[in-house]
């Protein structure tokens, strides 16, 4: 799901776009701690708890996407800079490793979703997707980006009917996979939609698509792009592609999208260390900015996934030694999972 990174050992960027994206990238102060309350109750204001919801093992996990099984209360994690794939059954404190790093040569492992059959999709941004058996681990089927250009496949989502849409951030692109291919159980990624001409203009070599979620119905698709801060509405009947009308805010930075039933959008805003929600209307034209929380604690926040009472958040700490963004200064601390009640 989802950061701009700004060094990677696998993808073949031109100088002037690594440049360009460490330019984009440089983090400024880290605003203090705070909430809206927009939504709050009459007489006080709405309050958000962050707490840590599990740890992850390791000493260089920078984690990046998060995955929630509804049916199991299974939550699953990937590494970004390994690959990793951790899970962290209903409970646990401590995740355990699920997928070791370069399980099938993977070298990262960014948008997770565990679709409506209990798979999990783990995306490789140099590469394709992989569909994994949750119980067993064994992989039915995988599909990848044919030739060697630039591409960054990022985040991911499943629709009703099992169909799985894909980000690239650097083709501004959505790649499809039917359920009819997916019983063929491999095959090329082919874009579906092709983005890069409505979005608004950014630097060379800058990221632009990352964060996609699915309406609860099927009826759309929204995916963000995240340099200008605009959401786009898909209708994946009739391919028609169109801008979301935002008021109250804007969606810099998003990278992590989930929008639940009743038209409740939650991004996860990495650099600005911020969480918002929206709601949207019925038909996913319009969206307004309800409440947002800003909070070091998050510690650069990826991605996000709802699970029954709460938000579980991935706390990427991308900007620590050894992370893909300009190092802040400082080791990394224990990589968590952030749980988030309030919001």
């Amino acid at each position: 799901m989802k950061l701009l990174p700004v060094a990677l050992p696998v993808v073949a960027l031109p100088a002037a776009a690594l440049l360009a994206l460490t330019a984009a990238l440089t983090l400024g102060p880290v605003p203090a701690a705070t909430a809206s309350a927009g939504d709050a109750p009459a007489g006080g204001e709405v309050r958000t708890d962050i707490s840590t919801a599990f740890a992850l093992p390791g000493e260089r996990v920078f984690p990046e996407g998060i995955a929630a099984d509804p049916r199991s209360g299974t939550v699953y994690v990937g590494s970004y800079t390994t690959g990793t794939v951790y899970r962290a059954r209903s409970g646990a404190r401590t995740a355990e490793v699920f997928l070791p790093p370069g399980t099938d040569g993977r070298h990262t492992a960014n948008g997770l979703r565990v679709d409506g059959h209990g798979r999990l999709w783990v995306t490789d941004s140099t590469a394709g997707v992989s569909v994994y058996d949750t119980r067993s681990g064994a992989r039915p089927a995988h599909f990848e980006i044919p030739g060697s250009g630039p591409r960054f496949l990022n985040d991911l989502a499943v629709t009703p009917d099992g169909t799985a849409y894909l980000t690239d951030s650097v083709r501004a692109v959505v790649y499809r996979v039917t359920p009819e291919q997916l019983a063929a159980g491999s095959g090329p990624l082919l874009p579906a939609y092709d983005l890069s001409g409505l979005l608004a203009p950014s630097p060379a070599g800058g990221f632009s698509l990352n964060g996609i979620t699915a309406d609860p119905a099927g009826r759309f698709l929204l995916t963000v792009d995240m340099t200008a801060g605009d959401l786009y509405r898909i209708d994946p009947v009739s391919g028609a592609v169109s801008r979301v009308a935002l008021t109250g805010g804007d969606l810099k930075t998003a990278d992590g999208l989930d929008l639940a039933p009743g038209g409740v959008l939650r991004a996860a805003q990495n650099t600005r260390n911020t969480l918002s929600r929206w709601q949207v209307s019925a038909d996913g034209t319009r969206a307004r900015l309800v409440r947002t929380v800003t909070d070091p604690a998050l510690q650069i926040p990826t991605t996000l996934v709802r699970v029954p009472g709460r938000t579980l958040v991935v706390r990427s700490q991308f900007d620590k030694d050894g992370g893909p963004l300009p190092s802040t200064g400082g080791a990394p601390t224990e990589f968590t999972v952030a749980s988030v009640r309030g919001f």
